[in-house]
């Protein structure tokens, strides 16, 4: 009886012990989640642009558009109290494909509540371009471009000449033919995520003298030359556009441009192009397909001021019927990492005027034609002058009879310019580059 009644004691003190922890913990976590609202609340309150102050603006109808969405508004809470922060490091969920940019948000089922995270997840020479990461999000509702100087609320001309920072999104899927080229203000994101939107048989994306644009997830092609009108390039200016070349991206004295996982191709002129003093640029991720002159990063032989120009290619997919300029360089400073080259009938990639061309550990594989192994071409320029320039091949694989011919004498200083990010091992190409192009991204499921 007496070991009877010692073990019922026992057991009152352990049913006692967990009582009293339960009891802590339900306090402590009464605590914690009261400073987490206190915290939000705070942030809510400081902040001038704060999310809720738009929501009650959509209200009162002084802002079209703007997002009212719980979910939406929370995430955008958290992504502000983070962005007060120092900037994260990729890699946070580690999915470990060894892309660095997918690995920074595409295995958050979640990345549909915080799209914006994406905006930290950059690389290379363009990676400070935050995009509309400050500012409300915008929802296209309508596929419709039918007047360019009085574009209708819910368009994406409408949203893409705001003053304001926006991060734009879409309502559905959807086909866009843009009668004028889409002339974009600074401060901009046009995230195609969850939809499946599609710019074609029309004009294209214009980026001229703004700063901190990313343009991600679309399929662009069929890209026309327009012009000869007028467009309006904001909510207090229009003007006269002579004709456009008919390119998918351009790129024209802006920096700081983030051009990420879209699918391009079989447009009237260059797929993506940078000139006239554009710099802080990464082209990544990308799909390129049927297409003759793929890049263009450079005005032209005798526009000096283009020697400051930084550019990151990394992670993208050089597919199906390409012909040449993957890129085509002039004077600037050019980072080709990682690419998977499959398909060119000319060469991969040129140059003149005396660019630096840093290429790591991309993959290369040559086409049939015994005359067109090579991967480089110097466009219209004797041996003599380009013997000095700054071309080198670092860990690359050449497949197919592939062969890079270098030059310069490897002057460290060039190189350090045209350097922007550590390359991965050519023999991983295949998998950082399996995801290129716009992804099929599903809500509540990783993309």
């Amino acid at each position: 009886m007496a070991v009877s009644m010692k073990w019922v004691g026992l057991c009152l003190m352990v049913v006692l012990v967990l009582f009293v922890g339960t009891i802590a913990k339900v306090r402590n976590d009464q605590i914690s989640e009261t400073s987490n609202v206190e915290v939000v609340r705070e942030q809510v309150q400081s902040s001038s642009n704060s999310t809720m102050a738009s929501s009650l603006e959509k209200v009162e109808g002084k802002k079209e558009h703007a997002v009212d969405d719980p979910e939406e508004i929370a995430s955008m809470v958290d992504m502000s109290i983070r962005n007060s922060t120092e900037r994260r490091k990729l890699g946070f969920f580690s999915c470990g494909t060894g892309n660095p940019i997918d690995d920074c948000w595409r295995c958050d089922p979640n990345w549909h509540k915080n799209r914006k995270r994406l905006a930290d997840c950059g690389i290379g020479f363009g990676r400070n371009a935050i995009g509309g990461r400050d500012g409300r999000f915008y929802v296209v509702t309508d596929p419709g471009d039918d007047d360019p100087v009085n574009p209708r609320p819910g368009t994406l001309r409408h949203a893409v000449i705001q003053e304001e920072p926006l991060w734009i999104v879409f309502k559905r899927d959807m086909v866009i033919k843009l009668k004028q080229e889409l002339i974009m203000n600074s401060f901009k994101t046009i995230d195609g995520r969850g939809v499946n939107v599609h710019i074609a048989n029309g004009a294209c994306i214009t980026i001229q003298y703004v700063t901190n644009i990313i343009v991600h997830g679309l399929h662009i092609h069929d890209c026309k030359p327009t012009g000869n009108a007028l467009v309006r390039s904001s909510p207090s200016h229009y003007g006269w556009r002579t004709m456009a070349d008919g390119d998918a991206v351009s790129i024209f004295g802006s920096s700081h441009i983030w051009v990420d996982h879209n699918s391009l191709s079989n447009c009237a002129d260059g797929l993506v192009d940078a000139v006239m003093g554009s710099t802080s640029i990464t082209i990544s991720n990308n799909h390129f397909t049927h297409h003759n002159e793929v890049m263009l990063l450079g005005h032209s032989d005798s526009y000096v001021r283009d020697k400051q120009m930084q550019v990151t290619i990394a992670y993208n997919h050089f597919g199906e019927g390409l012909m040449q300029r993957m890129p085509r360089c002039r004077h600037g400073y050019f980072h080709v990492v990682n690419n998977d080259y499959t398909h060119w009938e000319m060469y991969a990639i040129g140059g003149s005027a005396s660019p630096t061309i840093n290429s790591q550990g991309n993959r290369y594989a040559a086409p049939t034609n015994p005359f067109a192994k090579e991967v480089t071409k110097r466009v219209e320029t004797a041996a003599s002058q380009w013997k000095g320039w700054n071309w080198r091949s670092e860990g690359d694989m050449m497949l197919n009879g592939a062969y890079f011919t270098p030059s310069g004498a490897g002057a460290s200083a060039s190189y350090a310019r045209a350097s922007s990010l550590g390359a991965k091992s050519s023999s991983m190409v295949g998998s950082i580059t399996s995801g290129s192009g716009a992804l099929p991204c599903r809500r509540g499921h990783q993309c």
